[in-house]
Formats: C-alpha cells, sequence, structure tokens
C-alpha cells in the first residue's frame, strides 16, 4: 500500500527492488488492493512479479471503491461489481488468476452471501483460488463461510490493535481459517521511529489518525518504550519485537507489514528468525494489554467500516 500512496511519496523504483529482495529471500505472499493508487499498486505489483509469479501467493481486494481522481466513492458488494472489480484487477496485475481474493470491506447494504457466491463464481471459473474477507466480524464470517469456504481473514492486529481477540480469533480457529494482520508494527508507530505528528511526512494519512495526535499520541509513546525496553534487553529493534510478537501467536497467523524500502523490508524479515520465549510474550503482554491504546485506529469515516 504504502509503495503507492498514504505514506508519502515513494520510489518505484525502489518499490520494485524491494518486492525483488523480498521474494529472492523468501518471501512467497504479496499482498496489494485495487484501492491503492487507486489502481497504480496492481499495476506496479504486477511489473515487480514478471518472472516471479510462480514464486508467491497474490493477494488482492475489492469493495472499496475510488474514482480515477482517488475520490472515495463507498464500498460496494453487489455480485455484478465483484465480477467487474476481478476482471480489472486481472488485468492491471497481468495476470491469469488471483490467489487470493478479499471482499475489502463488508457491504453492510448487500447480504454477505450474495457477495461471496459472485466471489465463488469467479473460483468456478478459475479467475481465484481462495476467499478471503477483511476487518468483517465474526458473525458475518460464519455466515460468509457457510456459503463458501473462507481461507483467510484479513484485519488489523497488533501490539496496540488487540480487538480481534475478544471474537474474531477464537471464531476463525474454531472454522480453520488463516488470519492475516495487516499493520503488525502499528502503521510504523511500534518501531519507535516516531516522536511528534510533525515526523510524518506530506500527504501521509496517519496524521489524520486520532492515534498520531495530542495526547493521544503522547500516551501511546509511553507505550512504545515499554516494547523498546523489552527490545533493547533482547537486543533487537522495537520493529522486530513486535512482528516477533505477532508470529508467536500462532502458526495459523500470516502478519504482512508493509515497507517501502530495502533496509526497512531487511529488518522485518530478520523477526522471523527470532524467538520469543514465555517471559518475553508475558513483559509484552504487561506492557501493552489489549486496550491500551489511546484514540480510535481510524478517523470517524474509517471507523464506520470496520466489523462489518
Amino acid at each position: 500500500m504504502g509503495m503507492s500512496e498514504f505514506y508519502g511519496p515513494a520510489s518505484e523504483e525502489e518499490a520494485i527492488a524491494t518486492i525483488h529482495r523480498a521474494i529472492d529471500g523468501g518471501v512467497d505472499f504479496i499482498d496489494t488492493a485495487d484501492v491503492y493508487g487507486p489502481y497504480t499498486n496492481e499495476r506496479l505489483v504486477g511489473r515487480a512479479l514478471q518472472g516471479r509469479r510462480d514464486r508467491v501467493v497474490l493477494a488482492t481486494k475489492f469493495g472499496n471503491v475510488r474514482d480515477a481522481e482517488g475520490k472515495w466513492l463507498g464500498i460496494d458488494g453487489r455480485p455484478e461489481y465483484v465480477r467487474q472489480a476481478c476482471d480489472a484487477s486481472l488485468q492491471r496485475l497481468g495476470v491469469d488468476h488471483i490467489d487470493l481474493y478479499y471482499q475489502h470491506r463488508v457491504d453492510r447494504k448487500v447480504p454477505i452471501e450474495d457477495t461471496v457466491g459472485a466471489m465463488a463464481e469467479l473460483v468456478r471459473a478459475g479467475k481465484v483460488r481462495y476467499l478471503g474477507l477483511s476487518e468483517a466480524s465474526a458473525a458475518t464470517v460464519r455466515r460468509a463461510h457457510a456459503a463458501h469456504p473462507i481461507s483467510a481473514l484479513q484485519s488489523e492486529y497488533s501490539l496496540w490493535t488487540r480487538d480481534p481477540e475478544a471474537e474474531v480469533l477464537p471464531t476463525v480457529r474454531e472454522l480453520g481459517i488463516g488470519f492475516v494482520p495487516y499493520s503488525p508494527l502499528g502503521r510504523g508507530f511500534l518501531t519507535g521511529r516516531f516522536a511528534t505528528n510533525a515526523d510524518f511526512r506530506e500527504g501521509d494519512f496517519r496524521q489524520n489518525h486520532p492515534r498520531f495526535q495530542g495526547d493521544n499520541m503522547a500516551a501511546n509513546l509511553a507505550l512504545v518504550e515499554r516494547v523498546r525496553e523489552v527490545a533493547r534487553d533482547k537486543k533487537i529493534t522495537a520493529g522486530q519485537l513486535a512482528l516477533a510478537w505477532v508470529l508467536a501467536r500462532g502458526e495459523d497467523i500470516v502478519p504482512i507489514p508493509g515497507t517501502t524500502t530495502r533496509k526497512h523490508l531487511d529488518e522485518n524479515m530478520a523477526a522471523a528468525d527470532i524467538v520469543l520465549t514465555a517471559d518475553d510474550v508475558a513483559r509484552l503482554d504487561a506492557a501493552i494489554p489489549p486496550g491500551a491504546a489511546h484514540g480510535d485506529r481510524y478517523a470517524e469515516g474509517g471507523m464506520r467500516s470496520i466489523n462489518g
């Protein structure tokens, strides 16, 4: 996502080099969406995967609708839109099938059975291999899974966003659905790289998130310092510790840390080799228990679209 939008300017050359470095280093899961850019990130990923397509599981998403200028138009889960969006993504990616196709946000105006039914048609047509949902409630996941097997649920999950632990994680585990945490680094905040709102570049959408503003920012910085303290004891970075914590939550959890540079990619990849002891996990759970983060994770409009 950040290679095309939302976090300020990024170099396309460095982005493609980063994707290549990831694949050559053993990363085999690449995640994008039609809404990133909009549309430009799928094209970038498609270019980066030329000659490497068979080495990755490729995921993309539909449902958040924007026009060519980037204006947000709402959420669309109508069957006709599902088919239209899939064909457009296939063309932009330059591939003949999508391995994992997510509904990016649940359309509350359309029965989930109708949306998933259309997605299932894509599987039967050979355009999609597996189906996923993103930011869906436990009840919606159950209904969707009854209509057609759901292979993955993608939702925000990290040391400072632990909401899925209450209902969503138990549900997907009961149903045998994989869990894909996005923003496992707390949108970069858990790395300790940001001290004030002014540290974000122009155009960075985090500036508009309540967690990164005013008193919330100050309170959350205190939480990050607790993470850094544990990281110093283990002689690793705070970001690596935050990723290792997510990885330690279970083998059915596959985080997708975003990055725009090879430097940060290398740091993230090294987290896979970090082993946390039971004491390490206990320290982190005590340092940032569920609900410890101050402020909503999205502005008002974004909050309305989650847990659908």
